[in-house]
């Protein structure tokens, strides 16, 4: 019963983890092409930083929004079925 809890713990952590993977590495990999390009033309404007990281954001987000939500569903599912486990 402990190493289920356990398990489900750590299955939490992954899920959490790959969903929110995709935007974090997209805003990572933006800002880093934006901090290089403002280097390299020395126009160091604010809003140049973070509009191209929101649109580039938003983008992954809407793509991999139906893989999010099948993964989110499948996990709601796994931890209702192991509900009778845990109500024992």
């Amino acid at each position: 019963m402990e190493a289920q809890l356990v398990a489900l713990g750590v299955e939490t952590f992954k899920i959490a983890l790959m969903l929110a993977l995709p935007g974090l590495l997209t805003g990572m990999f933006l800002g880093l092409a934006v901090s290089i390009f403002q280097a390299t033309t020395q126009i160091n404007e604010m809003t140049l930083s973070f509009i191209p990281k929101i649109i580039g954001v938003v983008i992954v987000i809407v793509l991999t929004m139906p893989w999010m939500l099948n993964e989110m569903t499948d996990f709601a599912k796994h931890v209702f079925n192991m509900m009778p486990l845990f109500v024992q």
